[in-house]
């Protein structure tokens, strides 16, 4: 990897751009489209599509909202934390971890202000059918997704952050085992 470090400016800018962005294209789907609304950019292939989400990331549910806000706050700070400790890492690190949090903060802003998240990309990928079936006395049910579930910028940032995390770490190795590392080297010497 590319040896260098972000400044906590840069990092500031990253965040806040990012999360900016978000809330932007956000509010611009929300007046100018009604919800439910679907406008084709591409065919049938992109649409953008104004949904309000009340679950997770790609539609997915937990039943007890607060819970689930809490769980997100927690997750945000946690991301911070990491990207606090990580300061003096390689700036592939940083940026992969503020990435994350621009997402976090975009989607949270989101359910602090409506209690859920506007989503509006909308893309068409080829079906995924596993069909049901038992393995080793485990029955699986089966699944089936005929179209993407739509999504927004902050989604994309914090999937793209996952990404590039898991390209640093098969690359470079795991961040948080270097640490480990490192604080017993230097408690070893003293």
């Amino acid at each position: 990897m590319i040896k260098g470090q972000f400044k906590q400016k840069t990092l500031t800018v990253i965040i806040f751009g990012l999360a900016l962005l978000d809330q932007l294209t956000k509010w611009i789907v929300k007046w100018t489209m009604l919800p439910g609304e679907s406008i084709p950019v591409m065919g049938d292939f992109f649409r953008l599509t104004f949904i309000y989400n009340p679950g997770m990331a790609f539609g997915m549910r937990l039943g007890n909202t607060y819970l689930f806000l809490a769980l997100s706050i927690f997750a945000a700070g946690l991301v911070f934390h990491y990207l606090y400790r990580f300061r003096n890492e390689d700036w592939v690190l940083q940026l992969s971890l503020s990435m994350i949090a621009a997402g976090a903060v975009g989607n949270l802003l989101d359910r602090f202000l409506y209690g859920k998240v506007v989503d509006f990309l909308d893309f068409e990928f080829p079906d995924i059918i596993i069909p049901p079936f038992n393995f080793i006395g485990l029955s699986f049910n089966g699944y089936s997704l005929y179209r993407w579930p739509v999504f927004n910028v902050a989604d994309m940032a914090v999937t793209g952050g996952i990404i590039l995390l898991m390209i640093y770490i098969i690359v470079v190795g795991d961040p948080l085992e270097k640490a480990k590392k490192s604080t017993s080297a230097t408690s070893g010497h003293e």
